[in-house]
């Protein structure tokens, strides 16, 4: 019987596994996802008579517009120029925009382009971004804006009614916002300016030096 006893017991000790004799080793972690690549962009340097302001450009997110802008760049068309209008938003001083650029003048303007709204490139109008002036969707030209604060009512939004295609969006601004600012507080004119914008033409433009692309850093060794 107790030769019976001992067989048994070494039979079940033979059958536990051996998972609840020793730990596991634990199973290697999953790889963490790469994560997506960002949109290509190119870098410009604005230098006016209040400083330098550097810009990133969308040219993968919105093309159009970008490449639009690189050609006055590269043309040197925006040398000169000035920014001559300031609009603050009624009831929030701290919000507002700056406007420049050839100034509608036709010796300097190419061609209009086609609109390229906010719901199709995701750039969308927060503090610091970089816009096209225009009329009606497919005028813009030559003629920018960049805002002070976040202004959504200026992206596109398909479910208002007449214009609703927004104003395009295609870079923001990465150094220089004091500067930026400090245009949007520059005096205006009280009789300057035709319709909406008499009053909002600032008195002494203050001067777009030249723009070039920006030599990016060299990357450390």
């Amino acid at each position: 019987m107790m030769i019976l006893r001992l067989a048994l017991a070494a039979l079940l000790l033979s059958a536990v596994p051996a998972t609840a004799q020793e730990a596991a080793p634990p199973l290697p972690a999953a790889p963490a996802a790469a994560p997506a690549p960002k949109p290509a962009t190119v870098m410009v340097n604005m230098m006016t008579s209040e400083g330098p302001i550097l810009i990133e450009l969308e040219k993968e997110r919105a093309p159009v517009t970008t490449n639009n802008f690189l050609r006055y760049v590269d043309a040197k068309r925006f040398d000169n120029t000035t920014f001559y209008r300031g609009v603050n938003v009624p009831g929030m001083p701290e919000l507002g925009l700056v406007q420049g650029g050839v100034k509608f003048d036709p010796r300097k303007m190419f061609p209009a382009i086609a609109h390229e709204p906010t719901s199709k490139t995701g750039v969308l109008h927060t503090d610091g971004t970089i816009s096209m002036g225009r009329n009606a969707p497919g005028t813009a030209a030559g003629d920018f804006f960049i805002t002070i604060g976040k202004m959504d009512y200026m992206n596109a939004d398909p479910s208002a009614p007449g214009d609703n295609a927004g104003y395009a969006a295609f870079g923001h601004v990465v150094e220089g916002m004091d500067v930026v600012k400090k245009i949007l507080a520059a005096p205006r004119s009280p009789t300057l300016g035709e319709g909406v914008m008499k009053g909002q033409m600032i008195a002494a433009p203050v001067k777009i030096i030249t723009v070039r692309r920006a030599t990016p850093a060299p990357k450390p060794k």
